[in-house]
């Protein structure tokens, strides 16, 4: 057993410094990005954000809508190859990536979907711990079946492993161990990494090898976006931010509240109309159950299942995640989003904001 004392930073430890900036407005912040990706050799340009290969948010539809804004998303590992057969003619390849897990049957249907659809470009090897020696003999497979893919492999929070997956072959190393809304790992395993931290050690330690790195999870809000783009990431990934939504397929819940209050008019009592969507992580017994039948007897659930407000369109979200990292780019006088990290200085605080209005009352 060893204690390491120095500091590790999530975003709510930190804000950004404002500095002196020539930009005008908004408009002029360039978010695209050009990446060659290391192994595959492979070029990709577009605005480096991701929908996360979650139920709810990975789906054909989200996928559909964030490519008109040349963004990307990581399929759910459950669609099969007559899903794919469905949408594959509306998906653009440069911004999509089918996932996959580890076992001999998901290599099999691996072979199947590239088999049939050879102009797929991206493959996302997900699993929740990526420190197995098994994982990184899976993700070296892969890279000698499809030398000219891009290999998105993760996930893990520490620049020895990040070293070690973008060796086997991975071209980005996914990075977060916890951090998520419905992700409890830390809960059940007390096991974790502050997520910018380890942001800005293992973004560190691919870029010394010519590879990059994607931020997975703790994002609540566009600043939080916007402080892992400053602290080094190359792709964020979001889940809770993109949940909610008409495309992600969910049933929208309707409930109604009892105000307490009574209509002046003939004193019936008032309600109102709530609308909701569940959302759950994929270590989840809800996920586990509905993909697999049942969480085995050897595992524990490692996600909540929760309701979030039903949020209609995802164009008005995006609008908004992308508005808010253009003007963190004018604070700090970044004019392309390939220099907010060059231009960001962080500050340690103990409160990010005024939350008088918000907090809820009990």
């Amino acid at each position: 057993m060893r204690i390491e004392f120095d500091e590790k930073l999530d975003f709510s430890d930190v804000l950004i410094r404002p500095k002196r900036s020539t930009l005008a407005s908004r408009r002029d912040v360039d978010l695209n990005r050009e990446y060659t990706f290391k192994h595959s050799k492979q070029t990709w340009k577009g605005v480096p954000i991701m929908a996360a290969n979650m139920d709810g948010v990975g789906t054909m539809h989200i996928a559909k809508a964030l490519q008109e804004h040349q963004l990307f998303t990581c399929l759910v590992k459950s669609y099969t190859l007559d899903d794919l057969n469905q949408h594959i003619g509306s998906l653009n390849p440069n911004h999509f990536a089918v996932s996959t897990g580890t076992s001999k049957v998901d290599f099999a249907n691996l072979k199947q979907i590239f088999k049939t659809h050879p102009q797929i470009k991206f493959i996302c090897i997900d699993v929740a711990n990526g420190y197995s020696e098994h994982f990184g003999d899976f993700v070296e497979s892969v890279r000698k079946a499809y030398p000219d893919h891009v290999i998105i492999a993760g996930n893990v929070v520490t620049a020895d492993m990040t070293q070690e997956l973008i060796l086997r072959g991975a071209d980005i190393v996914k990075v977060g161990i916890g951090p998520g809304s419905v992700c409890t790992t830390r809960i059940q395993t007390g096991v974790g990494y502050p997520q910018l931290s380890a942001i800005i050690e293992c973004a560190d330690a691919a870029h010394g090898l010519g590879a990059h790195i994607i931020s997975d999870g703790g994002c609540t809000c566009p600043g939080d976006v916007a402080k892992a783009f400053g602290a080094g990431a190359d792709f964020v990934m979001l889940g809770g931010l993109f949940a909610g939504h008409d495309e992600g397929g969910g049933e929208v819940i309707t409930e109604y509240h009892d105000t307490h209050q009574r209509d002046p008019r003939n004193n019936d009592p008032v309600y109102i109309k709530k609308q909701f969507v569940e959302f759950y992580g994929m270590s989840s017994s809800t996920a586990m159950i509905k993909h697999h039948g049942e969480v085995a007897e050897y595992r524990s659930s490692e996600g909540r299942t929760v309701k979030i407000p039903y949020k209609g369109k995802v164009e008005v979200t995006i609008k908004d995640i992308l508005g808010g990292v253009r003007s963190t780019c004018t604070y700090v006088g970044a004019p392309t989003l390939k220099q907010l990290s060059k231009c960001t200085t962080f500050i340690k605080v103990h409160r990010q904001y005024n939350d008088v209005f918000v907090r809820e009352k009990h």
